[in-house]
């Protein structure tokens, strides 16, 4: 064994000696700036570490400079390349070292050790004095220059105007610039007309225009009224229309702008929103939040309709109804992808409610908002405790106007309210029948003076005890 360790002595010396060689950092070097640094005491194994660790960082740099000389497109190395290097792999960068040419290294043999340095250039006297002399600057001088006054630009002639600046804004600038801004400024000659507008086939264009034509024809003809179904059938099923969505969102949302006034308009618009909807061929999410404005237009807007009277009263409600249950398919379907989105709604839908200032159709609509966006969490936690307040404030002085629209409009919300009373029976499995047990004069008399009087009386008449204590405890939820 000891003859085998002796025979393997020599040659791992040899490799060891051999390895030592190759290092391109002297060790002499790190000992050297260990000693600057006031260490002294390195031993072999720690300088031969820190050469090799040095050697490593070395190479690292280089390969990056070498990168970013290969994508400058250069085939020698400049101070630039080591800097952005360094920047690469998150190192101060050395200041002091800058040149715009490349630097010429020369080498000097100090016995067995390599020494480089940077050549100077040699340059004599007599051509450095005979050179020209270089031009004189311009003397410098101020000048006022009003860029604004009150962020308003004012009308100079060191201003351009609005259309010289539209026109220089659209100028092509740099090598590379897009010819068609060149067309769009009006420039002469340009390589070719930009696609300004979405490119749809001629099939999509005259399908979206026979949905049109179809949906706004108000004639009560039997075969007009089987094309507008037809037309809707056809949104909510085709599954080859997602192209038109943006159109059919801008053509929703510009018909209940201008038609507030149109019932008829209004409902077809509600109706193509609902094929839209159903249509699970289509993608929506991003158009969820376009889609809401028009509904909640139809849902809480103050004058829907120009006629007058209970049968124009009924119709409207009935619009509103449906916008209702659009509100609540929007908040299904498409609050995953938009958090913000159900909130929005009901904070929307609950700012109408508690408004004095509009007319009862409004408080309809919010009540039917809430119900169908918030469901029975929001019923018991924001309608309920707010029903006292609703009824002092608003549902009162409407009871004490008696006349006929006071009497349909005060009748049409308490029935929205009892519709969701009615929804926390549903959700808690409640019989509505009385089987449940029922109400004492305790109960009774603590249901009255929290929702008020006018909706309390039509709780305690359903004589439903179960549903009374549901009602107490959203009383006490803080």
């Amino acid at each position: 064994m000891a003859a085998a360790r002796d025979a393997r002595g020599p040659a791992q010396d040899v490799s060891k000696t051999a390895y030592e060689q190759r290092l391109l950092w002297n060790q002499e070097n790190v000992k050297d700036v260990a000693e600057s640094v006031g260490i002294s005491n390195l031993g072999d194994e720690a300088l031969r570490t820190l050469s090799q660790d040095v050697e490593y960082r070395i190479g690292q740099v280089l390969v990056e400079a070498l990168r970013c000389m290969r994508l400058a497109r250069r085939t020698f190395m400049t101070i630039q390349d080591v800097s952005q290097a360094l920047r690469v792999l998150d190192v101060e960068p050395l200041y002091g070292y800058d040149s715009t040419r490349a630097l010429r290294y020369g080498e000097a043999n100090l016995g067995s050790q390599a020494l480089f340095y940077i050549e100077d250039e040699e340059m004599e006297f007599e051509k450095l004095i005979n050179f020209t002399l270089p031009k004189i600057p311009r003397d410098a001088s101020f000048t006022r220059h009003w860029l604004a006054v009150d962020g308003v630009q004012p009308a100079s002639t060191s201003n351009p105007t609005t259309a010289e600046s539209r026109s220089q804004d659209l100028l092509p600038k740099g090598l590379g610039a897009n010819p068609a801004l060149a067309a769009l400024s009006g420039q002469d000659n340009p390589n070719f007309k930009p696609a300004v507008k979405h490119v749809v086939s001629q099939e999509l264009i005259l399908y979206f225009e026979k949905i049109q034509a179809a949906l706004m024809d108000e004639n009560p003809d039997v075969e007009v009224q089987r094309l507008r179904e037809a037309a809707l059938e056809s949104v909510s099923s085709e599954p080859s229309i997602h192209q038109l969505v943006p159109y059919f969102v801008n053509f929703i949302s510009t018909q209940v702008t201008h038609h507030l006034d149109d019932i008829f308009v209004l409902r077809q618009m509600m109706e193509l929103t609902n094929a839209l909807i159903s249509n699970d061929h289509l993608f929506l999410a991003p158009y969820a939040s376009p889609l809401c404005a028009p509904v909640l237009t139809c849902l809480l807007g103050r004058k829907i309709g120009s006629d007058s009277g209970v049968a124009a009263l009924k119709e409207q409600y009935h619009l509103r109804e449906l916008a209702a249950s659009l509100v609540g398919q929007l908040a299904r379907k498409y609050s995953d992808s938009n958090k913000i989105l159900r909130p929005k709604l009901v904070r929307t839908c609950l700012k109408s409610f508690l408004n004095p200032s509009v007319p009862p159709s409004v408080w309809f609509g919010a009540v039917h908002g809430l119900l169908s966006a918030g469901g029975v969490d929001v019923v018991k936690f924001l309608l309920l405790k707010n029903l006292k307040e609703f009824e002092t404030s608003m549902l009162i002085p409407l009871q004490q106007k008696n006349d006929p629209i006071s009497t349909h409009e005060l009748r049409a919300v308490l029935s929205a309210i009892m519709k969701a009373v009615h929804l926390l029976m549903a959700e808690d499995s409640v019989v509505a029948d009385g089987m449940n047990g029922y109400s004492s004069e305790n109960e009774a008399s603590q249901i009255k003076a929290f929702v008020g009087d006018i909706v309390g009386d039509r709780i305690v008449q359903l004589g439903n005890h179960k549903l009374n204590q549901i009602i107490l405890d959203a009383k006490n939820f803080h």
